[in-house]
């Protein structure tokens, strides 16, 4: 469906290009008052995907929020979008999705027809994933903004944190890289149109079935690659797990059109704050192509799961999430920790 005016120029940035940088959430959250409460199984304290607060000895409850400006001038596409890329947090806990809210904000630009075609999006994902919308919040604002508060549910001792990675962990990635420099390079007008519906096409896929397959086995960690690019998630898992993360760069899925338009140098922004962010814990051998390791930092936007598993069950694994999910990849390993929290090959 065409809009009156394009969705993406009416913001400055767009999809999970537009977060934070993570070391700039950690400055402005430093020395908060909080309360503690023994039944706060994940908190904000851990870079976690969602917080996770233990109801009772079977259940407790995942809750996450996720919007952005538009990443797409489709509204239903990008109502779509936006609400996989929302529902992706609390699947990355092992959790699953029941309920969300929606998140809006209306410039006095946009059209009925359009605000409604982005929450038909946003439902239409929801009900995919089982998910009940229930209501929500909309303000009028200078930028279009779409996205969800989801609450979902998890047995206390099946969540899967970021920082649960183990030495001997084989490190598996279900969607490839590229999604920010394909959709920076878009508004140029330099991607072909069968390599953008490809790239749209995994931004508004569920990671509901790698979840629902992960769990099938011992998995020691997981998050969901978005904003902060795999070196910024990667760099958070390691840190937490108190081990080096090793990826293969040979192995990484990632689309061969994103590969050339980096080297061309067409980055988004939050791909230069995700450098400065984990450059810092980041040894990278010199057989590594600058292009390559920016796609490694590159933004995001309903990413695929980043999954540490044993190494004894990590071929079986593979290969029933490859069944349904082609893309997915063995893309590292987990060894005690060195003297840099990431390394890359």
């Amino acid at each position: 469906m065409e809009t009156e005016v394009k969705l993406t120029k009416l913001a400055a940035c767009a999809g999970c290009g537009a977060k934070v940088g993570a070391g700039t959430l950690v400055q402005m959250l430093e020395g908060f008052q909080t309360h503690q409460d023994e039944k706060l199984l994940v908190g904000y304290d851990k870079s976690d995907d969602a917080s996770v607060y233990q109801v009772t000895e079977e259940i407790a409850l995942v809750q996450t929020t996720d919007f952005f400006p538009p990443i797409v001038d489709d509204p239903f596409l990008y109502g779509q979008i936006a609400a996989a890329n929302a529902l992706s947090d609390v699947y990355a806990m092992g959790g699953e999705p029941k309920l969300a809210l929606n998140i809006m904000c209306i410039p006095e630009t946009m059209g009925k027809e359009t605000v409604q075609e982005i929450l038909r999006g946003g439902y239409d994902k929801a009900y995919e994933a089982g998910v009940i919308i229930t209501g929500g919040h909309t303000i009028h604002g200078a930028e279009p903004i779409y996205g969800l508060a989801v609450s979902g549910f998890v047995h206390p001792k099946k969540v899967l944190k970021n920082c649960g990675a183990k030495p001997g962990d084989c490190l598996l990635l279900t969607k490839p890289l590229g999604i920010g420099v394909l959709t920076t390079a878009a508004k140029a007008g330099l991607v072909e149109d069968a390599v953008l519906q490809k790239a749209y096409r995994q931004m508004a896929t569920l990671n509901k079935t790698a979840r629902d397959i992960m769990v099938k086995y011992p998995v020691h960690s997981c998050t969901d690659v978005t904003g902060f690019g795999l070196l910024g998630h990667g760099y958070e898992m390691a840190q937490g797990s108190g081990v080096t993360i090793h990826l293969q760069t040979e192995q990484i899925p990632y689309h061969k059109e994103a590969l050339e338009l980096a080297d061309m140098g067409f980055l988004p922004a939050g791909a230069y704050r995700n450098r400065e962010y984990a450059s810092k814990g980041v040894r990278v051998k010199e057989t590594v192509s600058r292009a390559m390791l920016d796609l490694l930092y590159d933004p995001q936007t309903s990413g695929g799961l980043l999954i540490a598993v044993p190494e004894a069950q990590a071929k079986a694994c593979l290969e029933e999430l490859q069944c349904q999910l082609p893309a997915t990849r063995f893309v590292g390993y987990v060894t005690e920790q060195e003297e840099n929290p990431l390394i890359v090959e």
